[in-house]
């Protein structure tokens, strides 16, 4: 009884322990949160070098601090919330290294934003003041009028700090960047409409800053013929971020290899999907509002009527309004982008895609239990799971019987694939300083069958943009995909050594609910084994 007694007291003290460093490390989250968000500097966040430099004395305390927690007795759980924040430290240091985003790159500094992310957070480095202007409803009501004007006033300091502060030689991102001010412009005159002339004060703010918005664009426009220096971060700071922020086990050669081995899969597939269809009658697309309406209501009734009665996802209530709220619309045929071009075929593989906005409706309707994953991790770091899982269901989706009733269909989705291996193909190229990202480009669009990337150039240079701002986004679609295979792999070898089926929506229940984490960090969770990748 006594030797029960004392095993009872040590358990008891242990899970005591574990709870009291537990709650140090999210005492330890918040502050490093805190810490993360820069002071103020004439109303708008402080990105000079001057501020950076005399943080890096707190930034290591903190980061001292966290690696002396003691997880011995933690659950998997609170040691993959340790890595969470560890890996949004090592962010934090490569930023101030290497990437350094408010040096560097003139599109940190864009603040006014008229769409929703469909991943947990805005793609890219983004600065901390950023004006939601989709969040907002009309007519404004007499607070929000007040709110936004007083948003709209602190864009001439934004910009004039963003004047002293770029003073990087990065010509691509210098050149590219360019284009999100003049669509700021064109952003800050649609509000400008919108909003109507009732409220001069307000109007008054808006011209303010379309006119501090048209200087800013003249001054990146008369020094950009002064920038001539890489905007790549090379292979090793390369293979340093995937690893140590992103926590992907891959190097950028490994990186190559594998869009290269995915775009020949794509192509060979589509290929060959061709062939088997060949005596089956073209695709058509649709030639009228009406006509894509009517086909884009099948197809969610489809897709929807696929997840439940194929096993595929535990459907809930909220799913299906989160898609309804993103269907397509209508574009002329000559105006259509590569995404729509397919859509307007059958919008099924890209409504596939839009698992995203299944995956944003259960982080607003059932909030992570840890507040360490509640909301968007820092950097892109949910890219893997995020990126990773839309495209892979595309894929995942179609060989479960899809387009049984549509084979045609299935071509689409090879094509998409394909896309989607060329670009990150062309975005390791730049970040190699292999390719300027124009070169880049040119990959994206060769490899893209069909021709379907060469009509829309706005969309192949925000893509391109985008991944060579943001390290392993242009690549993550794939990586994140081949590392959600290989999860589903080891899990569906463990239900069968234990003499149990694989069951798709019990799998893609324990995907979900671990949160918008990296895909390393949810194989440790559902197989309860450390993945190598994780240091």
């Amino acid at each position: 009884m006594r030797g029960w007694i004392l095993s009872f007291s040590l358990l008891l003290s242990q899970m005591l322990n574990a709870q009291n460093n537990y709650q140090d490390l999210v005492d330890l989250f918040f502050q490093w949160r805190d810490f993360e968000k820069p002071p103020m500097l004439n109303g708008v966040p402080n990105y000079t070098i001057t501020h950076f430099d005399h943080s890096q004395k707190e930034f290591k305390d903190l980061l001292s601090r966290l690696n002396s927690i003691d997880t011995t007795d933690f659950s998997t759980e609170q040691k993959i919330d340790l890595q969470i924040v560890k890996a949004e430290m090592n962010g934090y240091d490569f930023n101030y290294r290497v990437l350094r985003p408010w040096e560097r790159d003139p599109a940190f500094y864009q603040t006014v934003w008229m769409y929703e992310s469909d991943v947990p957070a805005h793609e890219g480095p983004t600065n901390h003041f950023t004006i939601e202007f989709w969040t907002y409803n009309l007519p404004l009501s007499v607070d929000q009028e007040a709110e936004l004007q007083s948003q709209f006033d602190l864009i001439p300091f934004m910009l004039d700090q963003a004047k002293e502060n770029l003073t990087g030689n990065a010509r691509d991102l210098w050149i590219a960047g360019i284009e999100n001010f003049k669509q700021q412009d064109i952003n800050l005159k649609h509000i400008k409409e919108l909003i109507g002339n009732n409220n001069l004060e307000i109007i008054s703010s808006l011209d303010r800053a379309l006119a501090a918005n048209q200087e800013f664009i003249f001054w990146l426009e008369e020094l950009a013929p002064l920038k001539k220096g890489p905007s790549g971060i090379g292979k090793e700071n390369y293979t340093w971020y995937q690893k140590n922020v992103h926590l992907l086990p891959f190097t950028w050669e490994e990186e190559v290899e594998l869009l290269k081995r995915e775009l020949d899969r794509a192509w060979s597939s589509l290929k060959l999907e061709e062939q088997r269809n060949h005596k089956l009658p073209d695709m058509v697309s649709a030639s009228s509002p009406e006509e894509f309406a009517e086909m884009s209501e099948e197809s969610v009734n489809h897709l929807m009527e696929f997840l439940k009665n194929k096993d595929i996802m535990y459907i809930k209530s909220n799913m299906e309004p989160a898609l309804r709220k993103h269907m397509g619309k209508f574009v002329p045929e000559k105006e259509r982008n590569f995404f729509q071009i397919g859509m307007h075929y059958d919008p099924l593989p890209l409504y596939s895609h839009f698992y995203h906005w299944f995956d944003l409706a259960q982080v607003k309707d059932e909030p992570h239990t840890s507040p360490i994953r509640r909301g968007p991790l820092l950097y892109n770091i949910f890219d893997s799971k995020s990126e990773g899982i839309a495209t892979g269901v595309e894929e995942m989706f179609m060989h479960s019987g899809l387009y049984d009733n549509n084979p045609r269909s299935r071509e689409i989705v090879w094509i998409m694939l394909a896309q989607r291996a060329a670009r990150g193909l062309g975005s390791l190229y730049a970040h190699a300083n292999q390719m300027t990202m124009e070169e880049a480009g040119n990959v994206h669009v060769k490899w893209t069958p069909r021709g379907w990337m060469k009509r829309e150039l706005h969309l192949l240079k925000f893509e391109q943009h985008l991944y060579l701002r943001q390290p392993g986004y242009g690549t993550c679609y794939i990586t994140g995909k081949y590392v959600i295979e290989g999860l589903i792999t080891k899990y569906a070898k463990a239900q069968e050594d234990r003499g149990r089926s694989f069951v798709m929506k019990e799998f893609m229940k324990l995907f979900n609910d671990a949160g918008n984490i990296p895909v390393s960090l949810v194989e440790w969770e559902i197989t309860g084994s450390k993945p190598k990748s994780v240091n």
